[in-house]
């Protein structure tokens, strides 16, 4: 892997479906934690968990790393809308649901980060009712925010959820320090 993270500010990680997205963040927490140590540090886990087909849609960090019990872990037990809703009123409805969820465990969170992981970061803002600016508030905070996002063509309808989701994506590009493109090759297990 080339650019070694975590870096200082803010890091965006994007790139198609199975690119190691979810890897490269639990590498980069992984190595935060073995320099600095778990104070201050601040997990946001947003990936849903599916199977089909056979593949695991979305992944959580978890199957790449162990969040250290002395870590802020905040994990939403996400919807997701594009992949399980029979229509886009039903989709809309789960992602406003994820986003009302994940308001809560940003008031939870604490208040004086020193390092911020976010695993699937635009799951709480494919609904209006989601404000991406908060987070991105937040990891300005810290000394290092390490984010990752789907980008490419699951992105690529003209679906409500699918807008706001690219909306999101922009504006976490716009803020962020750097963005790491990753490739569409699948990441070996």
């Amino acid at each position: 892997m080339t650019d070694a993270l975590p870096r200082p500010g803010t890091t965006l990680i994007v790139g198609p479906s199975n690119a190691g997205k979810t890897r490269r963040t639990a590498a980069a927490l992984d190595a935060w934690l073995d320099r600095e140590g778990p104070e201050g540090v601040v997990v946001f886990e947003f990936a849903p968990e599916l199977e089909r087909d056979g593949r695991i849609l979305g992944g959580r960090l978890d199957r790449f790393t162990t969040v250290p019990g002395d870590v802020w872990h905040g994990v939403l037990d996400a919807h997701a809308p594009r992949a399980t809703a029979d229509a886009d009123a039903e989709a809309v409805e789960l992602a406003a649901d994820n986003a009302r969820r994940a308001a809560s465990l940003f008031d939870a969170a604490p208040a004086d980060p020193r390092a911020v992981f976010v695993n699937d970061a635009t799951i709480p803002f494919q609904h209006a009712d989601g404000d991406p600016n908060r987070l991105l508030d937040y990891c300005a905070r810290a000394e290092t925010a390490v984010l990752n996002a789907l980008a490419g063509d699951a992105l690529a309808g003209e679906d409500p959820v699918s807008r706001a989701e690219r909306e999101t994506l922009s504006t976490f590009r716009r803020r962020a320090d750097r963005v790491v493109e990753l490739g569409s090759e699948p990441s070996r297990r």
